[in-house]
C-alpha cells in the first residue's frame, strides 16, 4: 500500500538518507538542505529530501553525475525522475522506497569516490 500522506513521505525518504548520515554533514545550497562530504565544494552535494508544494523532492546529485545508476531501474521509479537530479514523489510504496535505496547505496558509493 502506497503512503500518500506528504508528511509520511517526507519521512519516508528522509529515512533512506539515514544510513549515510554518519559519513556526511548537513548542508544547503540555494535553501535546499542536503549532505555533502565533510568539505567538500558547495555543489558538490550528495542528497537531501525536500518538502515542495503537494509533493516531496528527493534531489540526489550522484545520478547527475552517473547516469549509469540509473540502468535497470524500475518504469516506476523512473516515472518520478523530474530532472538531472531529482525525484519528485506525492506517494511512496515499500517496493519504490526499496528500489530507491539500492540507486542511493550504489550512488553514495561513486559519490564517496568522486572526491
Amino acid at each position: 500500500m502506497a503512503t500518500t500522506d506528504l508528511k509520511a513521505v517526507e519521512l519516508r525518504l528522509g529515512a533512506i538518507l539515514e544510513p549515510f548520515r554518519k559519513h556526511l554533514v548537513e548542508s544547503t545550497i540555494y535553501s535546499m538542505p542536503v549532505l555533502r562530504r565533510k568539505g567538500a565544494k558547495k555543489h558538490a552535494w550528495f542528497a537531501g529530501v525536500q518538502p515542495v508544494e503537494g509533493a516531496v523532492k528527493f534531489n540526489f546529485l550522484p545520478m547527475h553525475q552517473n547516469p549509469d545508476l540509473l540502468d535497470g531501474i524500475s518504469a516506476d521509479l523512473r516515472r518520478h525522475k523530474t530532472g538531472a537530479s531529482v525525484f519528485r514523489f506525492t506517494e511512496i510504496d515499500e517496493n519504490l522506497a526499496g528500489e530507491l535505496e539500492t540507486v542511493v547505496a550504489k550512488g553514495f558509493l561513486q559519490y564517496m569516490k568522486d572526491d
